[in-house]
């Protein structure tokens, strides 16, 4: 069944949709949650648990997404489909397609901007959630404040009416909202997420209206959050699937594992929705939770992306099964990441392991190496630099770690071992690139560029001697072949 054959799914397509919905019951709410980044990990994951939650308990947290691309194209196809959408969540058992409903409109930056705004002055709205990743907060990762030396920074600085990135957006917005703030969310794989947004968010005000930085760093909340769930790139085999499951033609359907995990702390001043009885976990402090994911699951999805983009290998499914990288990647927890973990004692963290390990195998996801191997100035740092500058206080040995790092560097050639090239997104690409290309052969003058990128790795770290030689023994290994050098350290 191909979607040109196909009747459009929207919402007069919900009564003959019963064995694909959450529940039949339902009553379209208004819109509470303004979300920004309406891109494929959220559709899949928070917007689940907000229908889940509204179907158990009520409320009116409909969803207004927003994005920030400039291209209109997801807007238009998940509007002239009702907002609607498919969940294809694939495991070992099979299939499930469930159509979610808790979207209600989608917007596009800076085509829709004076709808957005009239959202994000409506005191209704009662949380402005955000996946823009890490790149999308304009933070300088050796402040911590915004990047003042980012182009769009310094135009929303000087239009602040006009804002084009999500500082500017939201200095913009609680300005209008001063005395009845909405609760700031963060639901990107950021370290302490909710505190960096804030920071950044601050600093920006503050270069504006110090008073009004003042007020949003005392006043508005900005609460962590610690999320988790498996979510590919959409491909037309998707596409299909969704049609052919539920008979209607969904062009924005989104594939996903079946395991997913959302860890929040519970302060909302204004309410929200009753995100627990559908799975999610409110605590006080997400932060071992956070270090947790971070670590275990996006430092070896990392370096299994960077060693397997160098090797030849495709999808994580098809990286784990090589025996020898599956050794690795199990060492990697169990000695190098786990160690460096303050858990609660009610956290297995072995356990965490082997669920990671089986997840990572599941044949039917199909999640591509390139994806994961995108914007790793950015992903590096909490991923993998800062364990090993732990384990070099600590005195103790890290090499699978400094492996990972120096797949990275090796990576940012843009060619496979056998000589294939392949793009890098990242942005810092086209300086990352030039380093690595200028380096040539040479292992030293390519870690010698790069320790010297001060966005990846401090000035006291990159001094460090250990992280040299460990660095320089790990490039050396991979320039006589990747699959030798990963039997080498597993």
């Amino acid at each position: 069944m191909t979607l040109a054959h196909t009747s459009r799914l929207t919402r007069h397509a919900l009564p003959s949709l019963s064995r694909h919905l959450l529940s039949a019951a339902w009553h379209e709410p208004r819109i509470g949650i303004v979300h920004i980044g309406i891109g494929n990990f959220h559709r899949a994951h928070q917007a689940l648990y907000t229908e889940e939650a509204m179907i158990a308990a009520g409320g009116e947290w409909g969803i207004c997404g927003v994005t920030l691309q400039g291209d209109v194209t997801k807007r238009d196809a998940l509007t002239a489909q009702d907002s609607l959408y498919s969940v294809v969540e694939r495991g070992p058992e099979g299939e499930r397609v469930t159509v979610v409903r808790a979207l209600s409109e989608v917007l596009a930056m800076p085509h829709d901007r004076a709808v957005l705004f009239a959202r994000l002055a409506d005191p209704h709205v009662r949380i402005v959630s955000l996946t823009v990743t890490e790149k999308g907060y304009c933070r300088d990762t050796r402040t911590g404040n915004v990047d003042f030396a980012h182009p769009d920074i310094a135009h929303d600085l000087a239009h602040p009416a006009t804002p084009k990135t999500v500082p500017g957006i939201l200095v913009a917005a609680l300005r209008a909202r001063r005395g009845n703030p909405f609760t700031v969310l963060s639901c990107d794989n950021l370290a302490h997420n909710g505190a960096a947004l804030r920071q950044v968010v601050a600093s920006f005000a503050r270069a504006l209206d110090p008073a009004l930085a003042d007020w949003i760093a005392a006043e508005v909340a900005f609460p962590s959050t610690m999320v988790d769930r498996i979510v590919p790139a959409t491909t037309d085999a998707d596409r299909a699937s969704a049609a052919a499951a539920h008979g209607y033609g969904d062009a924005a359907p989104v594939p996903c594992e079946p395991f997913r995990q959302w860890v929040i702390e519970d302060r909302f001043p204004l309410g929200r929705p009753a995100w627990e009885l559908a799975g999610a976990q409110l605590v006080d402090d997400v932060t071992p939770f956070e270090m947790a994911k971070l670590r275990m699951l996006n430092g070896t999805h990392s370096t299994m992306a960077y060693l397997s983009m160098l090797a030849g290998i495709d999808t994580v499914d098809a990286a784990i099964a090589d025996p020898q990288l599956h050794r690795l990647i199990h060492a990697m927890m169990t000695l190098d990441i786990a160690p460096t973990l303050r858990v609660p004692a009610s956290f297995d963290v072995l356990a965490y392991r082997d669920a990671l390990l089986t997840r990572y195998a599941n044949p039917a996801l199909k999640h591509r190496c390139a994806q994961i191997a995108m914007d790793g100035s950015q992903k590096i740092p909490p991923r993998l630099v800062a364990p090993i500058a732990e384990r070099i206080e600590a005195n103790l040995p890290f090499d699978r770690l400094a492996l990972a790092v120096a797949a990275w560097m090796r990576f940012l050639r843009g060619r496979r071992d056998d000589g294939t090239s392949y793009e890098i997104h990242d942005p810092l690409a086209e300086r990352l690139h030039g380093l690595a290309v200028s380096a040539g052969e040479n292992n030293r003058a390519l870690m010698e560029a790069l320790l010297d990128v001060r966005e990846v790795f401090p000035a006291a770290l990159a001094q460090s001697e250990p992280l040299r030689r460990a660095l320089l023994d790990a490039l050396t290994a991979l320039q006589r072949g990747t699959r030798e050098a990963i039997a080498a350290y597993a």
